[in-house]
């Protein structure tokens, strides 16, 4: 533990390291959420830039190692890249992932364990070797069907084998979270016994409140229109009268072997429609805008890569790097960062209580303040508890 300028104790980061980060959206979510990367691990070279370009350009993410290539096999202790961070086993705060759902995708042919793009296996050797003090995993809802209840209960068997305790695999609507789709996605949460021995995790419940598509996007779509005077106005009223019905149908970054990018699958094109966009393409960035063929189309206009970036919840901080296609993909293949950051506070309130408001400011009463803070509720008592384990926590800080 450091000391700040007036000489207060400032409490280190937690630490977490990411396999299979795509272009970075349950990284950033996490970063959101207080967690600090030492490394993220991802094989495609476009998701690789887009993460390079945002660690070197945004000064609280320094240090953060990118790691291009095969999760495989990766050693922690002696990857080149790696052992500079000098880990020892139970040195990690959290060892997270979203491992290639294809497996588990009703939109593929769901071998499971049997396809070869499982990475479930290199996740639970890398907890096995780092010990982290949690894990977290998210994959498609798919995994949660009754075939592959037996692989569920082993890779939660695996885990708890080597100390960690089961808070369960969770179906969450990224909608409930201020992201304007419905986007489901499972989520599995192992916690070290041991921070769980005077509190108990909980699930991030969200809220019912609905954000569509128009007020998501009524900024930069006004921003499109606009330059096209009485017609653009006009079509700009239309596109928000349809677009503010719902919520868009779940964003698909579709398939690296089939043409050109698009909004996904017949149902998701007529869902677009509906919404006032049309979905058999994507728009040409702002400044190469070809009006007939980005806006004024008989469906009304096909999304920017940025405006997708809005509907899978990144704010426009986050950059993305490559050509239209390979941004978009990234774009339509990611978790959704508002839904990480609150995944993310749940699993930092077990392990560091300490950074909780209403343990450390008198400003509300303390069932105000959890209240706030609904990934754990405890009883006023636990300061005493946080107390007595301050040297422990202390020390599990890089």
């Amino acid at each position: 533990m450091s000391v700040d300028g007036r000489g207060a104790p400032e409490i280190e980061p937690l630490t977490s390291i990411e396999i299979c980060a795509g272009a970075g959206g349950q990284a950033y979510g996490l970063h959101q959420a207080g967690f600090r990367h030492l490394a993220l691990l991802e094989i495609d070279k476009y998701a690789c830039k887009t993460l390079r370009k945002n660690v070197e350009r945004l000064p609280d993410w320094a240090g953060c190692e990118v790691i291009e290539g095969d999760v495989k096999g990766v050693n922690p202790f002696e990857h080149e890249q790696l052992k500079k961070f000098r880990l020892k086993p139970g040195d990690l705060d959290l060892l997270a992932g979203g491992v290639p759902c294809p497996p588990f995708s009703v939109a593929g042919k769901q071998l499971g364990e049997e396809d070869e793009r499982d990475l479930f296996p290199e996740m639970i050797s890398l907890a096995e070797q780092l010990r982290p003090k949690a894990v977290m995993i998210e994959n498609v809802r798919g995994i949660l069907d009754a075939k592959f209840a037996g692989y569920r209960d082993q890779i939660v068997a695996d885990l708890e084998g080597y100390g960690y305790e089961f808070c369960g695999w969770e179906l969450i609507e990224a909608r409930r979270y201020g992201v304007p789709q419905l986007r489901p996605r499972a989520i599995l949460v192992m916690i070290d016994k041991k921070f769980l021995a005077d509190a108990k995790f909980e699930w991030p419940a969200g809220d019912d409140k609905m954000l569509s598509v128009a007020e998501a996007l009524k900024d930069t779509m006004w921003d499109r229109f606009a330059p096209h005077g009485d017609k653009g106005k006009n079509r700009y009223n239309e596109w928000f009268d349809a677009a503010s019905k719902s919520e868009a149908p779940t964003l698909v970054g579709g398939s690296k072997k089939h043409g050109g990018a698009d909004l996904g699958p017949s149902r998701a094109k007529a869902a677009w429609a509906a919404l006032g966009i049309d979905g058999m393409g994507v728009a040409n960035d702002p400044d190469k805008c070809v009006p007939e063929r980005d806006l004024f189309r008989p469906d009304g206009p096909m999304l920017t890569v940025a405006q997708a970036a809005i509907i899978q919840g990144f704010d426009q901080d986050w950059q993305f790097e490559g050509g239209k296609t390979a941004r978009y993909r990234q774009v339509g293949n990611a978790f959704p960062p508002p839904v990480a950051r609150a995944v993310g506070e749940a699993i930092k309130a077990v392990l560091r209580p300490v950074d909780q408001p209403w343990l450390t400011s008198g400003a509300a009463s303390a069932s105000e303040d959890r209240e706030l803070i609904p990934a754990v509720r405890r009883s006023v008592e636990l300061s005493a508890a946080v107390s007595d384990r301050g040297d422990d926590l202390e020390g599990a800080s890089l």
